[in-house]
């Protein structure tokens, strides 16, 4: 078990190279607009994310791939690598969501090599899937023999973790105060992954609709640091 752990933190590690540093996924509209501006306010727009998107899109994903792949069920993994695509509106969110996924499969068919993750990998090269990081994620942790609550909560933190050292980079936050807010969503987090195990397939994409107008409005900011 502790050479899986091992590969898990790896894999959790903010040092990992997705890309996914590159990428606010609407936040840095909200921080142009002045509505995030500070710990408080940043905190407040973190926490409807988890409750929201990271659950119901990406959460979601991840934990309806584990399953499709403990039914040795992938037709069914690249549907829903069509629908997530489909979900997203926003055009940078949806190429970031691309690019990030494709880093990771790229990397991570390397240096965790595995029939599913080939399969994706030529399923991409045909053009035939968009590739999403949520199950680019599953697979990997299938593949570790990861069990799937803890693959689905780790995903959730691997999200939450890139955006607040963005909003610290961004706001921007102290390195403490970035410390003290991945601390406090912790029960955000543990809550959503209970409520992931719960949802249908049939919940999937439900969105916040301010969060999504943001990450449409993205591309329109004169200013940007970020991609997405």
């Amino acid at each position: 078990m502790m050479d899986k752990l091992l590969s898990l933190l790896q894999l959790c590690d903010s040092n990992f190279p997705s890309g996914a540093f590159s990428h606010s996924f609407g936040f840095e509209t909200y921080i142009y607009h002045e509505k995030i501006r500070n710990y408080e306010t940043f905190k407040t727009v973190l926490c409807t994310y988890i409750e929201t998107q990271l659950t119901y899109v990406d959460g979601l994903a991840c934990r309806l791939t584990y399953e499709c792949l403990a039914k040795k069920s992938e037709e069914d993994i690249w549907r829903l690598d069509e629908m997530l695509t489909a979900l997203s509106l926003a055009r940078e969110t949806r190429e970031g969501n691309r690019l990030i996924g494709e880093r990771m499969l790229k990397l991570c068919s390397e240096i965790y090599p595995s029939d599913v993750l080939n399969n994706y990998k030529e399923m991409y090269r045909k053009k035939r899937v968009y590739v999403h990081p949520a199950l680019v994620f599953a697979m990997v942790c299938y593949h570790m023999e990861i069990p799937k609550d803890i693959t689905v909560l780790s995903y959730l933190y691997v999200a939450v973790q890139s955006l607040i050292q963005n909003a610290v980079r961004s706001i921007p936050l102290g390195q403490t105060d970035g410390q003290k807010l991945l601390v406090f969503v912790q029960m955000h987090m543990m809550d959503a992954a209970q409520k992931i195990d719960c949802l249908e397939e049939t919940d999937l994409g439900a969105m916040a609709p301010g969060l999504e107008i943001a990450q449409m409005q993205h591309e329109q900011l004169s200013v940007r640091l970020f991609m997405s």
